[in-house]
């Protein structure tokens, strides 16, 4: 479905195998639970075997931005905000209004204001960089100009290049005492090497009695699943982490 918001920007909502009432039930149950990290694991494993979907946003350096609400395919990125939104929320217009906050800055739907990185969402006040804390004196830290490829050309053409310190946790030192101080529903990236990006991959780390799971939306499976983190990590070069703030 597609319509114009009061701000003229056109939003078009894909609800997939949701009914209405169904979102609004969920949203309403994850909103009893008290704790960040537990209300995103609640919310998404609702999203567990959803299908992998690629370029479901809509906007561009020559395309005007739409606001867009696809609960029917999610990619890595559209999966956490959807999750973050709605753990943020109390019903469905509030996780409407919340996923514009989460996904543009100061919620303004516009291609030039969209997170397009991992690390945009430090600046949000509803999560903290966790990344020191949790590895501590095996954090690396770089910096990075993100949008600008080694050879010199954007990877999002329409958008600055942006200067960024980086604090990742290598992959190799990501030993039990680290993954011990991981928390359920902290937003994990895997940190990129290449020039210009800050994670090539997202999603949530989730902690069970059988050990701590990767929870993502997997271009290689074609579905939101969970994989043990430590194994998901071998032959990645290392972990960004972002903690949830208790919910205002």
């Amino acid at each position: 479905m597609s319509h114009e918001c009061p701000d003229r920007v056109k939003e078009r909502i894909i609800p997939g195998k949701w009914s209405r009432d169904e979102i609004e039930r969920m949203i309403a149950s994850a909103a009893t639970i008290r704790d960040a990290g537990e209300r995103i694991d609640f919310v998404s494993r609702r999203f567990l075997g959803t299908p992998y979907g690629e370029s479901t946003l809509i906007g561009s350096a020559d395309v005007a931005e739409e606001f867009v609400i696809n609960l029917e395919a999610l990619d890595c990125f559209t999966y956490i905000d959807c999750v973050e939104a709605m753990r943020l929320s109390r019903s469905f217009d509030e996780f409407r209004r919340n996923l514009r906050e989460v996904r543009y800055r100061q919620g303004s739907v516009s291609f030039t204001n969209r997170n397009h990185f991992f690390t945009d969402w430090r600046g949000s006040g509803r999560v903290e960089e966790a990344t020191r804390e949790t590895g501590r004196e095996r954090v690396e830290t770089v910096v990075k100009l993100l949008n600008r490829r080694a050879d010199g050309t954007p990877f999002l053409p329409g958008l600055p290049e942006t200067e960024r310190k980086i604090d990742y946790i290598p992959a190799a030192f990501l030993d039990e005492s680290i993954k011990n101080r991981i928390c359920t529903g902290d937003y994990l990236g895997i940190y990129a090497e290449t020039p210009g990006l800050d994670v090539s991959h997202v999603g949530i780390a989730i902690r069970t009695d059988t050990g701590l799971l990767f929870r993502h939306a997997s271009s290689l499976r074609r579905k939101v699943v969970e994989q043990d983190l430590g194994a998901y990590m071998n032959g990645k070069p290392g972990l960004v982490i972002l903690r949830p703030r208790p919910r205002g």
